[in-house]
């Protein structure tokens, strides 16, 4: 069987066992990936690239999946995402402010998660837990919530100088974590250090169980070599796994959500 559309992040969730569930979205179709673990796939990349919002045909792909104008227009592509103390609506200079509403100004988590050592992030409550299984975290504990998204990046700003924010890819995938933690405890210990950094923000303190993730597939990384459709039209390899937003080969891996709008075709291969 074969397939054919247009590349978006693959869309996960995840099972009572704690299990990360995959499922590959080529533009309208969605295929189950979890039972391909171990099947050899071929994936080719056709040439094309669209837009992820326009639809519009374009020669470059910008911020995983955008044409440059969008980059310029559209406040999901404004810096403040990367960076969201860095938000600018109280200034009146917000690209899209009703986009803004809905996606800012909702509660937020600040979180600890182990990817490839334990890092501080942030999410929408609708994000949970696909924030976590996208960044392949293997446990996560939330820390607090409040009303903004700015607010919660202002907190983390502060968090981030104890631990960091962001995670090693290649470490992520090959399973290796810098040091051993308890995120219970760590969070037990933020929550009372910096209470008055929460307080500042009205932040409500969370006290849930932490969270385990397992991925599936089994496999050894010596190390980590990257396929790129930009460089290498064709993926014909057996898939070993899934972490993150990456298809894990025996040969190579590829971050799914750095190609999207990549028009490819989907083949089995017996």
């Amino acid at each position: 069987m074969q397939f054919k559309g247009n590349l978006l992040k693959m869309k996960v969730s995840l099972d009572q066992q704690n299990r990360a569930q995959y499922s590959l979205n080529l533009s309208d179709q969605s295929i189950s990936l979890n039972d391909c673990v171990g099947k050899k796939l071929r994936l080719e990349h056709t040439g094309n690239i669209y837009c992820i919002h326009s639809g519009q045909k374009i020669k470059k792909s910008y911020q995983q999946g955008y044409s440059y104008e969008a980059t310029l227009k559209l406040a999901a592509c404004d810096l403040c995402i990367v960076k969201p103390e860095l938000c600018h609506y109280h200034m009146g200079t917000c690209r899209e402010p009703l986009w803004a509403q809905k996606h800012c100004f909702q509660p937020h988590y600040l979180y600890l998660a182990i990817t490839s050592s334990v890092k501080i992030g942030l999410t929408r409550s609708e994000q949970i837990p696909t924030r976590w299984i996208d960044q392949g975290a293997q446990q996560a504990i939330l820390l607090a919530k409040v009303s903004s998204r700015r607010a919660a990046g202002l907190i983390e700003v502060q968090l981030a100088k104890e631990v960091s924010d962001k995670t090693n890819w290649t470490k992520m995938l090959k399973g290796e974590i810098d040091g051993e933690y308890d995120l219970t405890q760590l969070r037990d210990k933020f929550q009372e250090k910096h209470a008055e950094l929460f307080e500042k923000f009205s932040a409500e303190m969370i006290t849930e169980p932490l969270q385990n993730i397992v991925y599936p597939g089994e496999y050894q990384l010596a190390k980590v070599s990257s396929y790129n459709f930009d460089k290498d039209c064709l993926i014909e390899d057996t898939l070993l796994g899934i972490k993150g937003q990456y298809l894990i080969f025996e040969q190579g891996v590829i971050n799914i959500r750095k190609f999207q709008g990549y028009q490819v075709c989907l083949q089995f291969i017996k």
